[in-house]
């Protein structure tokens, strides 16, 4: 058996180790102390983005956006459709409907165009939706521009999922910044992780410290335990902050790397026929967390499902793109504006090997056995 490459698996250096140990040898391994506050203050640095609340998982920063924008019982909510099933998921817990959006074809990102027919609809109706879950894609920003200003034109507020897309730019600014609060995940596949954790962001710093009442089970100020709302136990830990402040000091490199392994697979593999890659919006920067093609079976003759199929008998770690959240069965019977673009993409689409400690060695093998799969001329 050939060694197993995987999807995206974590990438760690010497300062994770670093600050890990300072951790453990000033024995603050709860969720409170130093890293945590620190690696808030670094992202906000970094991002541009005021104010920063580190949490448990990407779940967990949605769910508290959501709550914080007063999405409760009766409300819907609009959510991109291509995306994992984690940014619809709080909405329901808040008692919501999802509304779902379909993606575009420039970025893979929700429609804009759709977006402001789903809301002059909606306005028509008389009952707007209480918020807009946006999700930028295997790393690439959404075009905000549009979205932000079909969102502004009908007062509806905007939650940017940037699960995906820590470090991805749009206008020179960060994923993360757009709307009146964003989330990023430090889950174990992302480009930056803490093994597991999540972060909000906002340039309100009321609403964070909000959050940051609400993660720790909405605490009064009392000498003891005193609650008068429900709350939620999502603060990191922090050790696994401190694991998080060594990968942002490696995120530029990282994020060069993996463009570098996007790079090199369209170069080896763009000639093939009905092989297409993830666009680039030109007004963007893509991590590319993951490299993403798609395979139109009428001109390849083979479709993606075989590729990806050679890809596991040789040991490699790919999957098909997102299950667009209408074709879910958990969502089944939700309203779906479009869908077409999201339920081509599922059809087609699958994710390469993108670790950035991957090996020009590794891509060459994961290269070789996409191009073997094809027939020959």
């Amino acid at each position: 058996m050939k060694p197993r490459i995987f999807l995206s698996p974590p990438h760690l250096g010497t300062e994770e180790r670093r600050h890990v140990e300072s951790a453990l040898a000033t024995n603050w391994v709860a969720p409170a102390g130093p890293h945590l506050a620190a690696l808030e203050a670094e992202m906000s640095a970094v991002s541009g983005v005021k104010s920063a609340l580190c949490v448990s998982s990407g779940t967990a920063a949605l769910h508290l956006a959501v709550r914080l924008l007063g999405v409760s019982p009766g409300d819907e909510v609009f959510c991109s459709t291509f995306t994992f099933v984690a940014s619809a998921n709080p909405i329901v817990y808040q008692g919501a409907t999802p509304v779902f959006i379909d993606a575009e074809l420039r970025s893979w990102n929700m429609d804009p165009a759709l977006l402001a027919a789903a809301l002059a609809e909606r306005a028509r109706q008389g009952r707007l939706p209480r918020a807009i879950i946006v999700a930028d894609i295997y790393g690439q920003c959404a075009a905000w521009d549009e979205i932000q200003r079909v969102a502004d034109l009908h007062g509806v507020p905007v939650i940017e999922d940037a699960a995906e897309a820590v470090g991805a730019t749009y206008r020179g600014r960060w994923a993360g910044g757009f709307g009146a609060v964003g989330i990023y995940s430090f889950n174990g596949n992302k480009i930056m992780t803490t093994s597991g954790g999540g972060m909000l962001v906002s340039a309100d710093t009321a609403l964070i410290d909000r959050a940051h009442k609400l993660a720790t089970q909405a605490r009064d100020a009392a000498p003891h335990y005193e609650h008068s709302e429900l709350g939620y136990n999502y603060r990191l830990s922090n050790v696994l902050a401190g694991i998080g402040r060594g990968q942002l000091s490696s995120l530029p490199q990282r994020i060069d790397r993996r463009r570098q392994i996007f790079d090199h697979y369209r170069s080896a593999l763009g000639d093939l026929p009905g092989v297409g890659f993830m666009p680039e919006l030109p007004e963007g920067r893509c991590t590319r967390w993951l490299t993403c093609l798609t395979v139109d079976p009428a001109a390849a003759g083979i479709n993606r499902d075989d590729v990806l199929a050679a890809l596991a008998a040789d040991n490699i770690e790919a999957r098909p793109l997102w299950k667009p959240l209408h074709q879910q069965p958990l969502y089944r019977g939700s309203a779906c504006f479009g869908g077409e673009v999201a339920d081509r993409l599922f059809a087609q689409g699958l994710c390469l090997p993108s670790g950035s400690a991957m090996t020009d060695d590794d891509l060459q093998r994961v290269a070789d056995v996409v191009r073997g799969v094809f027939p020959r001329p």
